[in-house]
């Protein structure tokens, strides 16, 4: 570390000795007016800047060398000069109006901006590209701060989850083209159901903390917003395919018509991966298609997108318990002995190899789902300073997961027990079906003015959730009366969601921004019918919610930049929240979260350093307490108080030309005040308390850190070594050394050739080797903890993941 200090040092003091030229100008369009707000950025360097309010904008301390200048801005086409910088230059750009719309103002609204006082990652298509080679979008983002991604199947294959600053995923707000995707029931995002959509993505945005208003579910980690696709003017059309370990199979064929008579285009994509994965039988087959079509002039767009996932996957969502991980054979025969598994079970994890271990032996226990996405977007420029975006979308969901259950009671399934031969006959094996199957549609609009020094989003959009749960009996092995398809259990969830915002930018001085934000959101959902234990669970509950951010951007100098910010979110809780709570006991409420942010950041030709601090204080968090219900489901509970508090840092280093270097770590803090856990007493019955009082919140890792070493020695190859630590985790809130995830720092290493040829456009050769050094770890983990004849006993599964593989990969450009 100190040698790394000293080069950074270096670096620094180089730039202080030798750069001593600068490089300014403006920005105007072609009558003249200034373009306040471009994006202006130096190539190859980690400068960027937007436009004053004159148009002007000022490189300094830059050294002799060549050099490439960007501009971009809504409306106008991009602009990119390459010069020799030998002495200071000043530079007179001139943006030309593009004849159609560009798409960027479909997401402006629900977008960070370069002055937007959000700590915010953004990585764009080519990124993107390089990493897609079949894993889920989770894995792409592995590398951006704060961000820990986990797969059950242990290959990235199939489902995987995610966390940011160690709240996980149905606490993340996640959009597709400023469109909720977050399911409103659930409010988590399954990017399993809609695979290889990273192929038909532009860009994708994380907003660290609450962020900006958004439509969807409260921000209260992080918001994911994803755009697909955008125009490509010209006729277009590649093939991909990849294959890998654990049976990888990945084939892709994209296709674009180009702008049609200056103003129609027409973009497909279709997709298929299957994986065997990691773990015994946790195989994967994804099917997907996309499609945007839309109409294009110089102020409107009307833009169709459909895109739709199939996914079956074998169920893996067990985990592999600690004994068998830990070859523990006396543990393992416990979970026989405490009745935990059958005879058969303990069999067969006894027999099973100790890190791919999966419990379902069943030939069928598959997840099976498929989605269907449906949006319009209309996008009309009123005048040059105010812009209409609208959305309607329909989302239609619908699955079952199959499941081999034995011993069943009929009783249990709304079935008349058998008599056979006399003799009444109490339980049966069987299959089983959960379904869901819901409609999710609405509207979103913003209507977006942006002239001189101020800005304004005024937006908001209305929902409607309608979703039906419900059981079904495929097969019996005594059916006595009982009929193929019976249905057991049928529950609904009707939910409405509205929100309104408006935010207000204002440049208070060159050097200062303000920004102001205020969101109501109001929420009624009603819940009725029955759940798969026969419990009545009609309910309805209403909320409404006040959400104010406010916001200053400064620029102390010109390759400085801070900001400072406070945001609060409303969360209701969710449908397993309500559910699953005790009717007799205390009932779930809304948690709210207040979030601190102060940012800090340097650029440089060759050094990029910048921090962010935040402080996100919870009331009433829902967290797993060991409570249960009635019929002996964990519950969660709402606690007081609770925090996460931390720093982000970040780091950038371009040297030997070549080389690129680019770090991040998070330090936190991560606590509940005041905590008491309840464990199920097995020996008396009932729940024994054990209070605890300030405790460590479950998954919520102390350090985080990511590093990314690229060296691209000609333009043709470029060689990634990708670095990934994540420190220890308590499983549960106990802070207990015998419930937690040992902390793992695992490498890949990835290279990419481009092949110059004549017969085809481009042909890209991508390899990734994962977990190069076969470092043995496991991402996630789950446990229940129960008294018995006066011990304390667990019953638990962590998902390990897979040691030393590899993808390769084949694009072929037309």
């Amino acid at each position: 570390m100190k040698r790394i200090g000293l080069f950074i040092a270096f670096q620094l003091l180089a730039v202080m000795v030798f750069a001593q030229l600068s490089l300014t100008g403006v920005v105007k369009d072609e009558k003249g007016e200034s373009l306040v707000g471009a994006n202006i950025v130096l190539g190859n360097t980690f400068n960027g800047t937007t436009a004053g309010s004159k148009g002007e904008f000022k490189f300094s301390n830059l050294r002799k060398g060549k050099y490439t200048v960007f501009v971009t801005f809504i409306g106008y086409h991009n602009f990119s000069k390459d010069l020799i910088l030998n002495n200071s230059e000043n530079l007179n750009i001139v943006l030309e109006p593009t004849s159609v719309l560009t798409e960027e103002v479909l997401v402006s609204a629900s977008r960070a901006g370069q002055k937007s006082p959000v700590a915010y990652t953004t990585i764009g298509k080519e990124d993107i590209q390089k990493s897609n080679l079949g894993q889920d979008i989770p894995y792409l983002l592995n590398y951006t701060p704060s961000f820990v991604a986990t797969s059950d199947a242990g290959n990235g294959m199939g489902y995987t989850s995610f966390r940011i600053r160690g709240t996980d995923l149905n606490r993340i707000n996640v959009t597709t083209n400023g469109i909720p995707m977050s399911d409103a029931e659930s409010h988590s995002t399954y990017f399993v159901d809609i695979p290889d959509l990273a192929t038909s993505t532009e860009n994708i945005q994380v907003q660290r903390g609450v962020g900006n208003s958004t439509n969807g579910a409260g921000a209260f980690g992080a918001t994911i917003d994803l755009q697909t696709s955008k125009l490509n003017p010209k006729a277009n059309a590649s093939y991909s395919s990849s294959a890998g370990s654990f049976s990888t199979f990945r084939n892709n064929l994209t296709a674009g018509t180009g702008l049609v008579n200056g103003k129609f285009a027409v973009d497909a994509s279709l997709s298929k991966i299957t994986s065997s994965g990691f773990i015994d039988r946790g195989a994967s087959d994804l099917k997907s298609f996309f499609i945007s079509g839309g109409y294009f002039t110089a102020n409107t767009i009307l833009k169709v997108t459909i895109f739709s996932g199939f996914e079956e996957t074998y169920q893996a969502w067990n985990g592999v318990p600690s004994v068998r991980l830990n070859n523990d054979l006396a543990g393992m025969q416990q979970y026989e002995d405490h009745g935990l598994y059958t005879h058969e079970q303990t069999q067969n994890m006894i027999h099973s190899n100790s890190r791919t271990y999966n419990l379902y032996t069943y030939e069928n226990q598959v997840d099976h789902y498929q989605q269907d996405h449906y949006q319009l977007h209309f996008s009309h420029k009123l005048n040059p300073f105010l812009n209409l975006n609208a959305a309607v979308f329909y989302t239609y969901g619908r699955g079952y997961y199959e499941q081999y259950e034995t011993d069943q009671k009929f009783t249990d399934y709304q079935l008349v027990p058998p008599v056979i031969n006399g003799t009444t006959v109490e339980t049966t094996d069987l299959i089983r079906r959960k379904w869901l199957d819901n409609d999710f549609y609405g509207i979103v609009f913003s209507l977006n003015y942006k002239k001189g020094i101020n800005s304004l989003n005024f937006g908001g959009g209305a929902n409607i959730y309608d979703g039906h749960h419900f059981g079904k009996v495929i097969w019996a092995k005594i059916t006595g009366n009982s009929k193929y398809n019976h249905e057991w259990y049928r529950g609904s969830g009707l939910k409405k969601d509205y929100n309104i915002y408006a935010r207000y930018n204002v440049q208070l001085s060159e050097k200062l921004n303000a920004t102001a934000d205020l969101q109501y959101r109001y929420i009624n959902y009603e819940i009725d019918g029955i759940d798969a234990d026969l419990r009545n669970i009609t309910q309805n509950h209403k909320y409404n919610f006040f959400n104010p951010k406010v916001g200053l951007f400064y620029v102390p100098a010109l390759n400085q930049e801070a900001h400072l910010s406070f945001g609060r979110a409303n969360r209701e809780p969710n449908r397993d929240n309500f559910v699953d709570a005790n009717p007799s006991g205390k009932q779930p409420t809304f948690e709210t979260l207040d979030d601190f942010e102060l940012g800090y950041t340097f650029r440089s030709t060759n050094v990029m350093l910048g921090t962010n601090l935040y402080y996100m204080h919870y009331n009433n968090q829902l967290i797993l307490t060991g409570q249960i219900n009635d019929v002996g489901a964990a519950i969660m509970t709402n606690v007081d108080k609770s925090y996460r508090a931390g720093i982000e840092l970040m780091a950038g280093v371009k040297f030997l030309k070549n080389f690129n270097w680019n770090v991040n770590a998070t330090i936190s803090r991560n606590k509940i005040n005041d905590f008491t856990e309840y464990v199920e007493d097995w020996d008396n019955g009932g729940l024994k308390t054990n209070i605890i009082r300030k405790t460590d919140l479950a998954f919520a890792p102390q350090l985080t850190a990511n590093s990314v070493l690229s060296y691209k020695p000609s333009g043709r190859l470029e060689i990634s070594f990708l670095s990934n630590y994540v420190g220890k985790q308590f499983i549960d809130n106990t802070a207990s050394n015998d419930r937690k995830i040992d902390a793992y720092f695992v490498s890949n290493l990835k290279l990419g050739y481009t092949l110059k040829q004549n017969l085809f456009s481009e042909v890209k050769f991508n390899l990734l080797v994962n977990n190069i050094f076969n470092k043995e770890y496991e991402s996630n983990a789950w446990v229940y903890s129960y008294l018995y004849e006066g011990k304390r006993n667990k019953m638990d599964g962590y998902f390990p993941q897979a040691g030393t593989n590899f993808i390769l990969s084949v694009n072929i450009g037309f």
